[in-house]
């Protein structure tokens, strides 16, 4: 049967949802349920308004409706902050994936003119929004974990890091992948090089697991001078992020630094190997960002001064490019 279009394009199913999400209605209504008018008082909203946005919910099956009262169906138990699927961050419009969702109803721009979409949605572009909003960062930084919660074992299991003495996680967020590469090989020390914020939350993740003999970071931007000394510098999930000019900028720091001996690993979605059109699409309009070829990332490093040593294929939707001084 032939989808219908206009089916596809309808926004009042993904908006309905992120509206639940964001007022936390899984939450409120348990899973003994709740009347209309209880869960509109726990959320702060209009009862009859709110009993429209449960009426769809519960055709679309997210909820169900028993005398009067709405309770989650097993799909809206996974908008629950605790849910093992961990979406509600994506979907929570309170929250920096939620947020940066909203920017596709401004694609047009973005199409039109190749800037990003969120930059004109919301004032300032993504980064400058995190960087004014500690809740918005901290929700990234979670974000962001639970992204890795199962890349960065993998990612740490199957390269092998253990060559790299000393590692620069340059971009390195909270310290998620760090951490997982350390555990895994207990002759490797490193760094997180990110902004204070996040740079101060990787510190405290490293101590906590019990790294702080071997582990460490340190505040900056990955467009300013980086650190040298570093047998290896890791970029994970940073390139796709940025515009080629941008990316072009990042690969000739971590090539200033290198020694002649060092690498640049690029630890990134690959374009047709983990990368799908959607987020292709997403990284356009938020960042201004793409996914990349091999052949794509491998170009932007020789103009950088780097050359492709090898890749292989580090957890499902990553690919690990290290690259030598050319």
């Amino acid at each position: 049967m032939t989808p219908s279009i206009l089916a596809m394009a309808g926004l009042a199913t993904p908006m309905a949802i992120r509206v639940a999400a964001t007022l936390d209605l899984v939450e409120h209504a348990g899973s003994t349920g709740k009347t209309a008018d209880e869960l509109a008082e726990a959320s702060g909203t209009s009862a009859p308004a709110l009993q429209v946005l449960l009426g769809h919910l519960v055709a679309i099956g997210v909820f169900e409706e028993d005398s009067s009262r709405y309770r989650p169906t097993g799909l809206g138990a996974q908008l629950h902050e605790d849910a093992p699927q961990g979406v509600k961050p994506l979907l929570d419009i309170r929250c920096a994936g939620g947020r940066a969702e909203l920017a596709f109803t401004d694609l047009l721009e973005t199409i039109t003119t190749g800037a990003p979409a969120y930059a004109k949605r919301y004032g300032r572009g993504f980064w400058a929004d995190l960087d004014a909003d500690p809740a918005l960062r901290r929700s990234f930084d979670a974000q962001m974990r639970w992204r890795f919660r199962t890349h960065a074992p993998e990612i740490a299991a199957r390269f092998a890091w253990h060559r790299f003495p000393r590692i620069l996680d340059v971009g390195g967020g909270n310290g998620t992948l760090l951490e997982a590469i350390l555990l895994a090989h207990p002759d490797v020390r490193g760094e997180v090089l990110d902004l204070a914020p996040s740079a101060a939350a990787a510190a405290e993740r490293l101590a906590a697991a019990g790294l702080a003999d071997r582990a460490g970071a340190v505040p900056g931007s990955f467009f300013d001078p980086l650190p040298g000394g570093a047998d290896a510098y890791l970029l994970s999930d940073i390139l796709h992020d940025w515009d080629d000019g941008n990316a072009r900028r990042i690969l000739a720091r971590c090539r200033e630094a290198a020694a002649p001996d060092a690498a640049v690993v690029v630890v990134e979605p690959v374009r047709h190997q983990g990368a799908d059109t959607a987020i292709d699409l997403f990284m356009l309009m938020c960042f201004g960002g793409r996914e990349r070829t091999v052949g794509e990332l491998t170009a932007l490093a020789a103009e950088s001064g780097l050359v492709l040593r090898g890749t292989m294929v580090v957890s499902e939707g990553r690919t690990a490019l290290e690259f030598g001084v050319a």
